[in-house]
């Protein structure tokens, strides 16, 4: 009876198009052959075969390495894209909690000082406003 292996976590299996490789695997691959082949067949009669070989494998490496390196679900170039913005972007918070608590707490400290500072000890702004005193304002009407 065959054995067919199914792995646990469906979301990490990758859809193959051809030779058992991933769309991205392919682009890059073949973006590395038309990158490195043409250097290596302009370059062999002017430096020789070998070192025309590993200048082709020098241009080439790159374009395998964003095809197969894979970390944490994170293909190459997402990798690469998040440590350039770390190191390179200013370290400043885009977005700034509101502390509810230290703004509650800063609004009772202004109010308290408020009153403290407007009417001094208290006695000047009971001279002021008098307790019992007639209101300014609307009166009431009487009936007739």
């Amino acid at each position: 009876m065959p054995y067919v292996p199914v792995p646990k976590d469906l979301a990490r299996v990758k859809t193959k198009l051809a030779f058992n490789l991933t769309k991205r695997q392919l682009i890059c691959f073949s973006l590395g052959g038309l990158a490195g082949l043409p250097v290596y067949f302009l370059t062999r009669g002017g430096i020789g075969n070998s070192a025309a070989v590993l200048l082709m494998i020098g241009v080439m490496m790159p374009f395998f390495f964003f095809a197969m390196y894979e970390k944490d679900g994170q293909p190459a170039e997402k990798i690469l894209k998040n440590i350039l913005r770390h190191k390179l972007w200013p370290k400043q918070r885009i977005y700034r909690t509101e502390n509810l608590y230290r703004a509650m707490t800063r609004k009772e400290g202004c109010e308290i000082a408020k009153k403290q500072t407007a009417g001094g000890s208290g006695k000047a702004s009971a001279k002021k406003y008098p307790a019992g005193g007639k209101k300014q304002g609307r009166r009431k009407k009487r009936r007739a």
